[in-house]
């Protein structure tokens, strides 16, 4: 079975929770309803035998509804078949069900989009931030967030002792009074 027919099928099993099915350049993509996506997931997963989760991402479309989109990578070891399954999220509600039950690997990926876009996976063992440490009140791949950051109440572990890569290809500015200012450069570059 292709992911074009792993489609078909998909849109047979849950009629009214697949929005679309759109193939481009040999890649499939499944939008689904956000309150089937546990199901047609778990469907992929138990019965379409799609065994590996490659990946969940999430799309920051600000000014669109719904503004969020969960992307799942799936593929099936047994059929090589790679299909990719997307939910959209509204900004209002921001809850997306886990699917760490369903893959292990689920687990880190899911942390990564709640610490980066603040999306939020009932049901999930561990919810917590993996990037940025606890209490970080942003959400850094959200579009509204500038890309010189934001001000905050940051540790100063990070800025003590000797710079590991000192001497190397690169040169900080750890006295900079911005972001921006102290991002690594290379050497003689302003």
């Amino acid at each position: 079975m292709t992911a074009v027919e792993t489609a078909r099928a998909l849109q047979e099993k849950f009629p009214g929770t697949i929005r679309a099915v759109v193939e481009f350049r040999g890649e499939t993509s499944v939008t689904v309803d956000l309150a089937g996506l546990e199901a047609v997931l778990s469907y992929c997963q138990g019965e379409l035998a799609f065994d590996l989760l490659l990946d969940i991402s999430s799309v920051d479309n600000m000014g669109e509804d719904p503004r969020f989109v969960m992307v799942y990578e799936l593929y099936s070891l047994s059929r090589k078949v790679h299909l990719r399954v997307k939910a959209g999220v509204a900004e209002d509600s921001l809850e997306v069900p886990t699917v760490s039950g369903l893959w292990a690997t689920a687990d880190w990926h899911e942390r990564e989009v709640y610490d980066m876009m603040g999306l939020r996976f009932t049901g999930h063992p561990d919810l917590r931030r993996i990037l940025m440490w606890e209490g970080y009140p942003f959400h850094p791949l959200r579009k509204e967030f500038p890309l010189g950051g934001l001000p905050s109440e940051m540790p100063d572990v990070a800025f003590t002792g000797t710079a590991p890569l000192e001497g190397g290809p690169f040169v900080t500015s750890s006295g900079a009074t911005d972001r921006v200012s102290a991002e690594p450069r290379a050497k003689g570059e302003r």
